[in-house]
């Protein structure tokens, strides 16, 4: 195992970014810390990232500002009822002249792309992005294309209750490391972004990160230590979403229809470890796990008819079972 303070000595150096990254960030983006901090942390770990809330949140803005700084290749889909597969993924275009056919590749072939409204779309539309979220590849008619590093798709949807949405199949929903429910900003936030949209103040953000910074920072939240008793106790949290009784959270059984997968074990270690990276840390603590484990959770962990008939929510369930197991 690596030394602990060399460990933390490679995280501060690795780690040096984050803060003049986010000082650039806020140049456009008022408040919405906690959705920020969500999107750093999928792209420290290549997880992607379902932002979900009303309309007006700032969330496209979010997105499209940390491109910007980023310095990479950005794509914005706006995705409709009657959006194509094609129309993400590319097609072969067929050429008269000398009668071949040449592949036209679809805005999916860049580092970061912004599945904006991505519950708009039919499954259809929203299943063509799996293979490109999950194999970091497109296949068109027969040939398969890579997709270039850094590659990360952070989508926004409405919530489901709002009319011309279709809910996301769960396949893919699984495929996001992190679900962030983005809310409203405070007072104060809220006079800042007034004064800054009715003031003529533009802040427009420079780039401050190249995607090999990025990639070398991917490399050291991999080695940033976890211990073994932490990680029983994410084995723990995952395994009372399946067997509530089993751990002490009982009362939460009769609500669970179905738990979280062992891809949640793998995603909410992946995402404790880049949440200490943001804070210069080397090592993973149980505020880590704690602070994340909403956002891994809260879409994995299915609910009965009777939890919805007493307006239980996932949330509440998964708060039920962090408060209930034990820390080491």
């Amino acid at each position: 195992m690596q030394d602990i303070r060399v460990l933390n000595e490679l995280v501060r150096d690795k780690s040096g970014f984050i803060d003049p990254l986010l000082t650039e960030m806020r140049k456009a983006v008022v408040g919405q810390n906690e959705m920020v901090e969500r999107l750093l942390i999928g792209m420290l770990t290549g997880g992607h990232v379902l932002l979900e809330g009303v309309p007006g949140l700032a969330k496209t803005l979010t997105v499209k500002t940390l491109s910007q700084c980023l310095s990479v290749n950005f794509q914005r889909i706006q995705f409709t009822p009657d959006l194509l597969p094609a129309d993400i993924l590319g097609t072969q275009i067929y050429n008269p002249r000398d009668q071949s056919f040449s592949v036209k590749r679809g805005p999916i072939f860049a580092n970061l792309i912004l599945a904006d409204e991505i519950n708009r779309a039919p499954a259809k539309v929203q299943s063509a992005l799996l293979e490109a979220m999950q194999e970091k590849q497109v296949t068109i008619s027969d040939e398969t294309f890579k997709l270039a590093e850094p590659f990360l798709v952070l989508a926004t949807q409405n919530p489901i209750e709002q009319e011309g949405t279709y809910p996301l199949p769960e396949a893919q929903v699984d495929r996001f490391m992190l679900m962030v429910r983005v809310g409203y900003p405070s007072k104060e936030e809220e006079l800042q972004i007034l004064n800054a949209a009715t003031g003529g103040i533009i802040n427009e953000p420079q780039p401050v990160v190249s995607p090999e910074q990025v990639m070398d920072a991917r490399k050291v939240v991999t080695e940033v230590h976890i211990d073994d008793k932490l990680k029983r106790y994410i084995v723990d949290i995952i395994f009372a979403t399946r067997d509530p009784r089993a751990h002490g959270v009982g009362d939460a059984a009769e609500f669970i229809q179905f738990g979280a997968s062992p891809r949640a074990s793998i995603y909410l270690t992946m995402a404790a470890k880049a949440h200490a990276f943001l804070r210069h840390r080397g090592y993973v603590i149980p505020e880590d796990i704690k602070a994340i484990g909403l956002d891994v959770l809260r879409h994995r962990v299915i609910l009965t008819y009777q939890a919805e008939a007493e307006s239980l929510t996932s949330e509440d369930i998964v708060q039920r079972i962090f408060d209930r197991v034990d820390v080491p």
